[in-house]
């Protein structure tokens, strides 16, 4: 029984790293959910403060706080909220000579290969998922602080948070390809 158990275990996690390990770009990637976490940004409509004064006290005054909506829990919740759903509005557009590029469809009827696109997808929106999951708890204090605005999500969430875009991982990178090249 153990055993079965820790093969099914080893399976899931095979199949887990493949999918997470399917972007190839992770800094394409990270900055399409940049994109997005932007897009919310700029379109946050103003809001008043949070009224949380619900109690009475034996005089009948409102007991509680009032919080700055810009700085509370709910405005976190609402930009994260359904991001990675979001996500799978986007797919890989091949650019020039072997290069690529995270864009948004609005028509996926337009596309000459959907079923290679919706693919795409799915590993964007999975990547998101893991990509929040890593760095979520940083982001929000980051954004109830006000560290976070339009125009520097995608510093902050992948060269910062994630360091996806980290000049050392990418780096690395190009030393991985060097030495591949090398053994041929």
């Amino acid at each position: 029984m153990t055993i079965k158990f820790n093969a099914w275990v080893l399976l899931l996690l095979l199949i887990y790293s493949a999918v997470v390990d399917c972007i190839d770009d992770k800094c394409a990637a990270c900055n399409a959910v940049a994109e997005e976490i932007e897009h919310g940004l700029s379109n946050e409509k103003p809001r008043n403060h949070l009224d949380m004064r619900h109690r009475l006290d034996s005089k009948g005054q409102r007991k509680g706080k009032v919080i700055d909506y810009r700085v509370s829990e709910l405005r976190v919740v609402e930009l994260l909220d359904g991001l990675c759903e979001k996500m799978q509005d986007y797919t890989i557009e091949k650019t020039g000579s072997a290069g690529q590029q995270w864009i948004k469809v609005d028509n996926w009827d337009n596309l000459t290969n959907k079923q290679e696109a919706r693919a795409y997808s799915k590993d964007i929106s999975t990547y998101c998922g893991r990509l929040l999951e890593e760095t979520e708890d940083d982001l929000a204090e980051l954004i109830k602080k006000g560290s976070v605005s339009p125009g520097d999500v995608s510093k902050v969430l992948c060269h910062d948070l994630s360091k996806h875009c980290s000049k050392a991982s990418v780096q690395l990178n190009d030393d991985d390809d060097d030495e591949s090249d090398g053994e041929l």
